[in-house]
Order: structure tokens, then C-alpha cells, then sequence
């Protein structure tokens, strides 16, 4: 069994009786980024104007770019969520949390998702396994510690090792999201520490959807991004009532969407889909357990 792209089956419903669900997931990065009063060898690209300094300083202005993320991102999002009634999962790092602990609570309070992006944001594809496998326990104690509970999903920071599907299911992981080959689960099959195969869901994400586009275009606007969120949504819904089942992953960032100039377009787009009954908005560990009891894993 391996990478067990199928469509949905024609029967196949999520727990609203509807074809669509749609997962937003919000980054929770601040606090985690590299820092080299933190012991990092450099610190983050200043983030919109793409600044990459040439000796490893602290970048006093881009750390307080991050804290705002904290200070009045994560509040608007927190509002707009409780506003519209719905659900998301929160890919935290440790760290972040470590540093916002009524984040974490808040987080909890309202019934989501904490899923792992890391102890830092750092990337883990460059690690030996057991060094790996050792970052992924520390941040997943470390959430474990703030939130109360042990994370089911891994979001790496845009790069994955060839050993990380097998460590996350090792680690009692459910679900894995650093992938964009879909818009619907699969099962992958992964190599055990022990040498035996197991299977492992995969959630596709999204990066198209994502706000991340702010940071890569200067020229993208706000309007631009919620038309191409709802034509996104308009597809999928429409295909997924002729075709079958499928689900929508729509990225955030808390310094980024949490800007006063963006953040409207947030809770225009959830307004838009409360005008569709027939939609699942849930976690991802939700979807990922539905579909896991629903479309079991080839042998």
C-alpha cells in the first residue's frame, strides 16, 4: 500500500451529511522564529520587505513584527472564529505557545485543534533521524505542556526528511499535512523504527489559498486574495456535489491575515460560506479520524 490516492467513494459523506469540508488551519509561528540571542546562526528575513541582513544581529524591528502576530493578530482571529461559530486547527510551535500561554488556553477554551509545526520554527529535513525524532518529541511534550494535550497532526516548516511520516507514526501521530497532492485524504503506507509498514493519513494542505501571498507579492491585495478564497470554495463545493467528497485547506498567519488591513477579508470569506448549510468546517484531526473510520487503508 503506498500513497493511496483514490477518489472519494460514491457514498461517502462527511458527518453533516455534506461533501465539502473545510479545514482552516492558523499558523502559530511568532515567538518560534530564529533568534540569534536564542542561539540560532541568523535571524528571519525581515518578512515583507524580504531583507535578509548579512551578519547574524538581532533584527529588533522584525522580532516586534512577530510580537504583533501575538499582540493583536491572534485577538482578531480568536474574534472573528468565535463571530462565525466554527472550528479551526492552530499549527502551533512549542515555543510560540511557551511564550503566549493564554494563547493556549484560548486556543483549548474554544474547542480546536493544536497541531504540531515544530518546537522552533526551524526545518527538520536536514536533521539525522534520531535528532528528528528527538525535535519532534520536544515539541510535542512541550504543546502536550501548554495545551493539555499531545498533538494528532505535523505541519513541517515547508520541508519534510524521508524519515518523518515514519517517526510521526512512531510517535502515535495520526495525521500528516506537508502535502498538496490532493483535495481529499489518502492513506500512505511508512516504515516503522522497527522495520514493520503502517499505515498513515495524509491531509493535503494548501499554499495557492494561502496568505502567505501578501509576503510574496507587495502587489497583492487583500480583495485579490479573498476572490481567489471564494473561487477556491465555489470549485470545490460545486465539484464535490457533481464529482464526490472533497476538502478545502485555507492557510493563515497571525502577523500576516492579523493586520488591520487584512483582516476583514477573513470574515468576509466565512461569511460567504455560512451561506452554504451543507458544509463541514471542522479540524483536522476530525477530518482525518472520519476518514480514517470511513475509507480504511488497503492491505
Amino acid at each position: 500500500m503506498m500513497k493511496n490516492n483514490e477518489p472519494a467513494p460514491a457514498d461517502f459523506r462527511w458527518p453533516n451529511g455534506g461533501k465539502l469540508a473545510l479545514s482552516i488551519v492558523v499558523n502559530v509561528e511568532e515567538g518560534a522564529e530564529k533568534r540569534v540571542d536564542e542561539g540560532d546562526r541568523g535571524p528571519e528575513p525581515v518578512d515583507e520587505l524580504k531583507a535578509v541582513p548579512r551578519k547574524p544581529i538581532r533584527v529588533y524591528s522584525n522580532e516586534s513584527n512577530y510580537e504583533y502576530g501575538i499582540n493583536r493578530g491572534a485577538p482578531r482571529v480568536l474574534k472573528i472564529l468565535d463571530k462565525a461559530g466554527v472550528n479551526a486547527t492552530w499549527t502551533v510551535c512549542g515555543q510560540a505557545l511557551e511564550k503566549a500561554p493564554w494563547l493556549a488556553d484560548a486556543i483549548m477554551k474554544r474547542g480546536d485543534e493544536p497541531a504540531d509545526h515544530g518546537h522552533k520554527w526551524a526545518f527538520t529535513a536536514f536533521m539525522e533521524k534520531d535528532a528528528e525524532a528527538a525535535f519532534i518529541e520536544k515539541s510535542a511534550s512541550s504543546i502536550e505542556k501548554t495545551c493539555g494535550r499531545r498533538p494528532a497532526g505535523w505541519l513541517s516548516r515547508y520541508l519534510y526528511s524521508a524519515n518523518t511520516r515514519g517517526l510521526l507514526k512512531d510517535a502515535g501521530y495520526l495525521y500528516h499535512m506537508d502535502d498538496y497532492s490532493d483535495d481529499f485524504p489518502y492513506w500512505d503506507e511508512v516504515e516503522m523504527t522497527n522495520g514493520s509498514k503502517e499505515p498513515i493519513v495524509i491531509l493535503p494542505y494548501a499554499i495557492d489559498s494561502n496568505d502567505m501571498k501578501f509576503w510574496i507579492d507587495p502587489s497583492f491585495m487583500p480583495d485579490m486574495w479573498l476572490d481567489y478564497a471564494k473561487r477556491t470554495f465555489n470549485w470545490l463545493y460545486n465539484e464535490a456535489q457533481e464529482e464526490g467528497a472533497r476538502m478545502m485547506s485555507l492557510g493563515l498567519h497571525l502577523r500576516i491575515i492579523g493586520r488591520p488591513g487584512r483582516i476583514e477579508v477573513f470574515q468576509q470569506f466565512l461569511e460567504h460560506v455560512r451561506n452554504h448549510s451543507d458544509v463541514w468546517v471542522a479540524t483536522r484531526e476530525q477530518i482525518a479520524e472520519h476518514f480514517a473510520a470511513n475509507v480504511p487503508a488497503r492491505k
